[in-house]
C-alpha cells in the first residue's frame, strides 16, 4: 500500500512551512486540504502560500475554483484523487497539508456507503429540495433520521447526504448501521504541531492583525464589488463572512479584528478534537516538528 504523509492540524500551527522541508527532503509534492484556498481570489484571509514560501515545491488544490461556485467534499475527492495518485505513480511522495478533517478523511479513506442500489427517485427529491430550501435543510432532515452519519458529514457535502438519506430511506435503517465502515486507500503517517493552547491563540492572533495590515478589508470589499455575496460558499471562511457582515452594520476595524480573533480561536479548539480522533496521527511538540522527527514516523 502507497505511503502518504498528512501535515494537519490547527491553524497557525506551522504546517504550511513543515510540509514544504518535508517535500524537499522527501522529494514530495503537496496537496492542499483546505477548503478556502481551492478559491480564487481569496488570498489574505487564508493565508494562502505565496510562491517563495511554496519555495518551488509543486502545490495543488489550490486557486482551482470560482469564488461564485460552491465545492464541496464530494468535489475535492473527485479532483484531488486523482493527483494524489499521479503522485504516487510518479513514485515521489504526497504530503496533505491542511485543517480541513472532512477533506483529508476523503483522501484517506474510501466508504461503501452500503451495499444497497441507488434510487433515482428519492436522490432526485432531495437534489430538488436542496435547490428550493437550500443544502441546510436536507442535512437537517439526515440529522433528525441517521444523526450518528450526519455527525460524520458535512453539511455541504450533498452527494454524501443524499446517499445517507438514500440508504435510509430504503431500507428503513440508518447508513450508520449497514456496516460501512471507512476503508484506508493508503498506508499514512499524520503529524499536527501542538502549540500550547495560549501559544497557538497568540499565534493566531498574531496572524489575524497581520492580515488586516496586509489590507484584508479591502480584500472582501473586492470580492463584494465584483458581484460575491455574503450568502456564497465562499464568504463562509472565517475572516470573510465577519467583516463583509461588519461592513453591512458599519463597525470599526477594531471590532472586526476581534470578532475574526475569536472565531479564529474557536475553529483551532474545534479542529484539535476532530484531529484528536484520527489513526496513526502523532502529535509533536513545536521543537520537535522537524524533518527528522518526521523521517523517523514514516519508517
Amino acid at each position: 500500500m502507497a505511503k502518504v504523509l498528512v501535515i494537519c492540524g490547527a491553524t497557525a500551527s506551522g504546517k504550511t512551512s513543515l510540509s514544504v522541508a518535508c517535500a524537499k527532503a522527501f522529494d514530495g509534492e503537496i496537496i492542499s486540504a483546505d477548503s478556502l484556498l481551492v478559491y480564487k481570489g481569496l488570498d489574505i484571509g487564508t493565508a494562502k502560500p505565496t510562491m517563495e514560501e511554496r519555495a518551488g515545491v509543486p502545490h495543488y488544490m489550490i486557486d482551482v475554483v470560482e469564488p461564485e461556485n460552491n465545492f464541496s467534499v464530494s468535489d475535492y475527492e473527485d479532483m484531488a484523487l486523482p493527483i494524489l495518485q499521479d503522485i504516487i505513480a510518479r513514485r515521489k511522495l504526497p504530503i496533505i497539508c491542511g485543517g480541513t478533517g472532512f477533506y483529508i478523511n476523503s483522501l484517506l479513506y474510501k466508504s461503501q456507503f452500503g451495499n444497497i442500489g441507488a434510487n433515482a427517485e428519492l436522490r432526485a427529491y432531495y437534489e430538488q429540495m436542496a435547490e428550493n430550501e437550500g443544502k441546510e435543510r436536507v442535512y437537517d432532515i439526515l440529522r433528525e433520521k441517521d444523526p450518528e452519519s450526519a455527525q460524520k458529514l458535512h453539511p455541504n457535502d450533498l452527494k454524501r447526504v443524499i446517499r445517507a438519506l438514500e440508504i435510509y430511506d430504503t431500507t428503513g435503517k440508518a447508513k450508520s448501521l449497514q456496516q460501512d465502515a471507512p476503508i484506508p486507500r493508503f498506508d499514512f503517517t499524520a503529524v499536527s504541531i501542538d502549540y500550547p493552547r495560549e501559544k497557538l491563540y497568540n499565534r493566531i492572533n498574531l496572524r489575524v492583525e497581520q492580515m488586516f495590515q496586509q489590507g484584508l478589508i479591502d480584500e472582501v470589499q473586492g470580492l463584494l464589488k465584483c458581484g460575491i455575496t455574503q450568502e456564497m460558499q465562499c464568504m463562509q471562511g472565517i475572516g470573510y463572512k465577519e467583516i463583509a457582515e461588519g461592513l453591512a452594520i458599519g463597525a470599526t476595524m477594531a471590532e472586526m479584528q476581534e470578532v475574526v480573533k475569536n472565531n479564529t480561536r474557536k475553529y483551532a479548539k474545534r479542529q484539535q478534537t476532530f484531529f484528536k480522533r484520527m489513526q496513526n496521527h502523532t502529535y509533536l511538540a513545536p521543537e520537535e516538528a522537524t524533518v527528522e522527527k518526521v523521517r523517523e514516523l514514516l519508517k
